[in-house]
């Protein structure tokens, strides 16, 4: 697949017609976006950093489509040092001065957050639920190393319960049941902590037929 043109990511992203235009190319599996997320997964891979995509890229990797304007990564701590000391400069640069997890690309200008194993979803605090070790939950899903369905669900649904500004996340967990026609028997495989959410969106779901 070309190419895309190099521009500035974040101009594009301001323009309403050139931002539907570049969403459309995202939705194609072309674009600046995809163009820096091969890249990057490329990059990573040939440093030996362990991650998997995460949020919105992790949505559209599953098969539910939703524009994203920043890359989501996980990561170990030492991940991201690695990250940190062997790619900044290389490609990639902090995404304002002092930043330590939040990056551009460096030509297309495109911003990559990452978080880390151990964090804690939505408001941050202590729960059941936990951002894992990347290996552990990774499925590759054209050639892009992204976390598991099953873990993506757990982590929304914690996100959306504890964080109140993250009531997007919720919302993410009812589009995927839709798109993906998961059923009920997942409420299994998630810990128990988000289980009856996962249970109330999904019945809300087949209620509205």
């Amino acid at each position: 697949m070309p190419k895309t043109a190099a521009r500035d990511f974040q101009e594009i992203i301001s323009n309403p017609v050139d931002a539907f235009a570049e969403g459309m190319r995202y939705f194609r599996g072309e674009g600046l976006m995809n163009d820096t997320l091969r890249q990057l997964a490329k990059d990573l891979d040939a440093h030996g950093i362990d991650y998997c995509v995460i949020g919105a890229v992790a949505l559209n990797q599953h098969g539910y489509l939703r524009f994203t304007s920043d890359i989501d990564l996980l990561m170990t701590k030492e991940g991201l040092a690695k990250f940190t000391s062997e790619l900044i400069g290389r490609g990639y640069r902090p995404g304002f001065p002092g930043a330590t997890k939040k990056f551009r690309a460096t030509t297309e200008n495109v911003q990559i957050e990452i978080i880390t194993s151990g964090e804690y979803p939505g408001d941050g605090k202590p729960k059941p639920v936990v951002f894992p070790n990347p290996a552990e939950v990774t499925v590759v899903i054209n050639g892009i190393k992204t976390i598991s369905l099953v873990k993506l669900v757990e982590l929304k649904l914690a996100s959306g319960l504890s964080g109140t500004d993250r009531l997007k996340d919720l919302a993410d967990v009812q589009e995927l049941i839709k798109a993906l026609n998961l059923n009920a028997s997942l409420a299994g495989q998630i810990d128990e902590f988000v289980r009856e959410e996962y249970l109330r969106l999904h019945a809300g779901v087949i209620e509205a037929g």
